[in-house]
């Protein structure tokens, strides 16, 4: 069966339902019951035939065993990454400049007050 349930598991959970819920209560939660399962059935079958319209024709082209998160396998992706093709890989970026050429460059650069740069007026002078 499905979620780990047996059919004597199943069977015992019909015996007490019987027992708990009495002959009058039980066939009207039944029937609400087997109505859930429908709506459900239902819902589910309108979700897919909306994905089936939007994704078109490729809906029947996804390998959806593929995408099942069970299948996850670090190693098969390890080994997967491993054996790609050098080619596939990007070119690095050049390289920043070292530290030491950053500082020369800041040496060289002429200096000015701080409040000259920002255009704040100057104290006037005493005489």
């Amino acid at each position: 069966m499905f979620f780990g349930l047996t059919v004597e598991k199943v069977f015992l959970i019909g015996v007490v339902g019987a027992v708990l819920l009495g002959p009058e209560r039980l066939p009207e939660l039944s029937r609400r019951l087997a109505h859930g399962v429908r709506a459900a059935k239902a819902a589910l079958a309108r979700t897919t035939a909306r994905v089936r319209d939007e994704m078109g024709p490729e809906f029947d082209e996804v390998d959806w065993q593929k995408l099942d998160p069970r299948q996850y396998d670090p190693r098969r992706i390890v080994r997967e990454a491993l054996l790609e093709p050098v080619s596939s890989f990007q070119p690095l970026p050049p390289p920043l400049p070292a530290a030491e050429d950053a500082a020369v460059a800041l040496d060289a650069a002429p200096s000015e007050p701080a409040s000259a740069s920002r255009g704040a007026p100057s104290a006037p002078s005493a005489v």
